[in-house]
């Protein structure tokens, strides 16, 4: 009988030393960053989110992939929204923010990286978003709704900002015993969550 080998899919959690470094810019898209993007959307898939980070893997370079849905347009999208949602997943190297809006709102958010643990974040509605795909095309567009919240809270992380960073002091407290209890227990397994598929 033959036994498939399962794939362990791994996601550094708080606490982890590389979420809390500023990633390197990437000089050159070569084969091996197409594997590290193709790997992190892989990650992605299995562990159900909608962006994903390479710190978050462990990895210290400037690199995002992002898997939104169709559904989660505005009822009003943006120009990005209108080109980036049909790529998805998509990755991205060395993205950038270029301006904000002045507009803000607030809801909550959650990451891989800090498990089953979510608390409101007020961000810019809309921002100028510019990245190279790995085919070396330049992404410069102006995007809103899920994905503006999105492109914001994954290239924090590439500056070492989680989205707990963000938070009201009020806010923070009523998760700090949480976030508390999920560093004491990533203490314990290397600040490491893993999946076996």
């Amino acid at each position: 009988m033959f036994f498939k080998t399962k794939k362990v899919y791994t996601v550094e959690t708080l606490g982890a030393e590389v979420l809390r470094r500023k990633s390197e810019p990437i000089a050159k898209v070569d084969d091996e960053i197409r594997a590290l993007a193709a790997w992190m959307i892989e990650v992605l898939d299995k562990f159900e989110g909608i962006g994903l980070a390479a710190p978050q893997i462990g990895v210290n370079k400037r690199l995002v992939v992002f898997h939104l849905s169709m559904e989660s347009m505005d009822e009003a999208p943006s120009p990005g929204e209108l080109l980036l949602l049909p790529r998805m997943p998509l990755a991205v190297v060395n993205p950038e923010i270029v301006s904000c809006g002045k507009a803000t709102g607030v809801c909550d958010e959650g990451c891989l990286s800090i498990p089953d643990i979510f608390a409101p974040v007020e961000r810019p509605l809309n921002c100028r978003f510019k990245a190279q795909t790995l085919d070396g095309d330049t992404i410069d567009v102006e995007c809103g709704g899920m994905l503006a919240r999105c492109i914001q809270h994954e290239l924090d992380h590439l500056d070492g900002v989680l989205y707990i960073d963000h938070l009201k002091p009020a806010d923070r407290a009523e998760i700090e015993k949480s976030l508390a209890r999920l560093e004491k227990f990533g203490q314990k397994h290397d600040f490491i969550r893993k999946i076996r598929a």
